[in-house]
C-alpha cells in the first residue's frame, strides 16, 4: 500500500511541476501574445473600467465620461461634439481612437508611466492610474467663428499664431458627433455605418487629412522663390509679360481672370493675382528653386505631426517646364492642406520664420500637475526676413485695394491671397475657393494670427466664387474673433 502510495505521490509531484512549468511558460513567453489576442476581453473590461481624462479648450473640458454600469463601464461624452470634432477625434470602445484620442491615448487612459510617479509600487499593488488631462491651444472663439462661417459647406479652416505655431481653429466641414459612435449599442454601429457611407465624408478631417489644388494662394511662395533667388529686385517694375502667356514648349495660351495683367510688376500681380506674371516667374526660378522654396514651407514633408499626423502637401520634382508653369500658380499636381496654407502665411507674418505648429499646449495629470509642455520650436527659415516684408506689404495692398478686400478688419492690419482652384476633368468641376491672410492689432503685446480657408462648393457664380468672394469673410471672423476679446 505505501509503495502504491509513494506512486500516487510522485505522479502529483510531477503533474504539480508540469503545471509550474506550464505557467511560467505561458507568462514569459505567451503572455504578450494572449494579451492582444481579440479573444482576450479582460484589456478591454480594463480599459474602460475607470473614466477617461478630459481633454481641454481654454481650460474647459469638451470630453467627459458616462457611466453605463454596463461590463465596458465608462463610455465616452463629448461637449459641442461637431464643434471639436476635427480637434479631438473619437474614443469608441467597438472602432478605437482618432485625432488627439489617438495621439494623446496613453494619458487619458492613464496608462503613460510618466503619470505614475511610483511605477514600480502601482505595478505591485495593481492600483490604476487615473487618465491624465491634454490641454489644447485652440481658441474657443476662433473655432466657432470657422464653424459658423463654414456653415455646413464643405470646406475647414486652420488658424495659427504665426510667433509660437500654436493652432487656434481646426475645423472640418460637414462635421459629425463622436459621442454617436462611443458605446457598443445598436444606435452607435448604425451612426458609424451611416458616417463612414456618407458622400459628404463628414469623418474625414479636410483640415489636416486632406490635399486640394491652392490655386492662387500658391503664388505666394512663388514670390517668396523670386525674391529670395533674387530675381526680382524691385517689385514695382514691370517684369514684360504678356497677357495672355504661351506655355513653354507649348501652343496653348494661359489666361488671366484679372485685368490689368499686362506686363504686370510682381506687387500687381500679387494685388489682382495674375497668372501669367507668376507662371512666368516660376519658370525663370526654376524646378530646382521652385522646389527648394517650397520645402521651407513644408511642402513634400510626410513627417508633420501636431501631434496627430498630417497629410503631405506635395509640389513635384519632375516635371517640364509647362507643368512646372501650371504648378507655380498652385496648379497641375501641387496640392496642400488648410494647415499648410496657413502655414505660409504665418511664414509671411512672421518674418520669414516658419515656426513648428502644434496642437496640445501641455499634458497633466488628473490633479491638474504638468506631465508634458509643448516647446515653442522653429520648424524651418521659409524666407529671408527682407522677403517676409516685401510679402506682407503686397499681401496687405491685396486686402486694401484688391481681390482680397472682403478681409478688411477697421483698424487692424491684415494681408491676404485670394486662390480659386480649378478641379475635376477638364477642369469643369466647381472650383475651390481658398483665401489665406493674416492679421495683427496696432495695440502692443497683442496676438497676431493666420488662417487659411477653402470652401469646396460653394454654388456661386464664377466670379463670386473667388476666394474674396466665399473665403475671405470667413477669415475676417477667425481673425477678428482672435484679435478682438468683444467676439469672444
Amino acid at each position: 500500500m505505501t509503495r502504491y502510495i509513494r506512486r500516487a505521490s510522485v505522479l502529483c509531484l510531477v503533474l504539480l511541476a508540469a503545471l509550474l512549468v506550464n505557467s511560467v511558460r505561458v507568462m514569459i513567453f505567451e503572455a504578450n501574445s494572449l494579451d492582444g489576442d481579440p479573444a482576450n476581453r479582460r484589456n478591454t473590461i480594463a480599459r474602460y473600467d475607470q473614466a477617461r481624462g478630459s481633454i481641454l479648450v481654454g481650460g474647459r473640458a469638451v470630453t467627459g465620461s458616462r457611466d453605463t454600469g454596463q461590463q465596458l463601464r465608462y463610455e465616452r461624452t463629448y461637449r459641442d461634439g461637431p464643434l471639436y470634432a476635427p480637434v479631438t477625434g473619437y474614443a469608441s470602445q467597438v472602432y478605437g481612437t482618432s485625432l488627439l484620442e489617438n495621439a494623446e491615448d496613453d494619458i487619458l487612459s492613464g496608462t503613460d508611466p510618466l503619470l505614475a510617479p511610483l511605477a514600480l509600487f502601482k505595478d505591485l499593488t495593481r492600483e490604476k492610474q487615473p487618465g491624465g488631462k491634454v490641454a489644447t491651444t485652440i481658441d474657443a472663439a476662433a473655432q466657432k467663428a470657422a464653424y459658423s462661417g463654414l456653415a455646413g459647406r464643405r470646406g475647414a479652416v486652420a488658424a495659427l499664431d504665426p510667433a509660437t505655431g500654436k493652432i487656434l481653429a481646426l475645423v472640418s466641414s460637414p462635421s459629425y458627433d463622436p459621442g454617436a459612435i462611443s458605446g457598443t449599442d445598436s444606435a452607435a454601429m448604425s451612426a458609424w455605418t451611416r458616417l463612414i457611407g456618407a458622400r459628404a465624408q463628414p469623418m474625414l478631417n479636410r483640415a489636416i487629412r486632406q490635399t486640394y489644388p491652392p490655386g492662387s494662394t500658391f503664388k505666394i511662395v512663388t514670390a517668396a522663390a523670386a525674391l529670395d533667388s533674387g530675381l526680382v529686385t524691385d517689385v514695382y517694375e514691370p517684369t514684360e509679360t504678356p497677357s495672355p502667356w504661351l506655355l513653354p514648349d507649348t501652343s496653348t495660351l494661359l489666361e488671366n481672370e484679372s485685368r490689368g495683367c499686362e506686363d504686370a510688376s510682381l506687387a500687381d500681380a500679387i494685388r489682382v493675382s495674375c497668372n501669367t506674371v507668376m507662371a512666368k516667374l516660376g519658370v525663370q526660378v526654376g524646378l530646382k528653386g521652385m522646389v527648394s522654396a517650397a520645402r521651407k514651407f513644408g511642402f513634400d514633408d510626410a513627417g508633420v505631426r501636431i501631434p496627430s499626423s498630417v497629410a503631405r502637401s506635395n509640389f513635384d520634382t519632375d516635371m517640364d517646364r509647362s507643368q512646372l508653369a501650371l504648378s507655380s500658380i498652385g496648379q497641375f499636381n501641387t496640392a496642400a492642406t488648410p494647415l499648410q496654407m496657413a502655414m505660409v502665411s504665418a511664414a509671411v507674418a512672421n518674418g520669414g520664420v516658419l515656426m513648428a505648429p502644434h496642437l496640445v499646449e501641455k499634458t497633466t495629470d488628473k490633479h491638474g500637475n504638468t506631465v508634458a509642455q509643448t516647446g515653442e520650436k522653429t520648424y524651418r527659415q521659409a524666407m529671408s526676413p527682407a522677403t517676409a516684408m516685401q510679402l506682407q506689404d503686397m499681401m496687405q495692398d491685396a486686402v486694401e485695394d484688391g481681390t482680397g478686400a472682403n478681409a478688411q478688419i477697421p483698424d487692424v492690419t491684415v494681408g491676404g491671397k485670394t486662390g480659386t482652384a480649378q478641379h475635376g476633368v477638364g477642369n469643369k468641376g466647381t472650383p475651390y475657393a481658398w483665401f489665406i491672410s493674416w492679421a495683427r492689432s496696432s495695440q502692443p503685446g497683442s496676438p497676431g494670427v493666420a488662417v487659411a480657408v477653402v470652401v469646396e462648393d460653394a454654388s456661386a457664380d464664377r466670379a463670386d466664387i473667388s476666394g474674396g468672394g466665399s473665403a475671405a469673410p470667413i477669415a475676417r471672423e477667425v481673425m477678428e474673433a482672435v484679435l478682438n476679446p468683444r467676439h469672444r
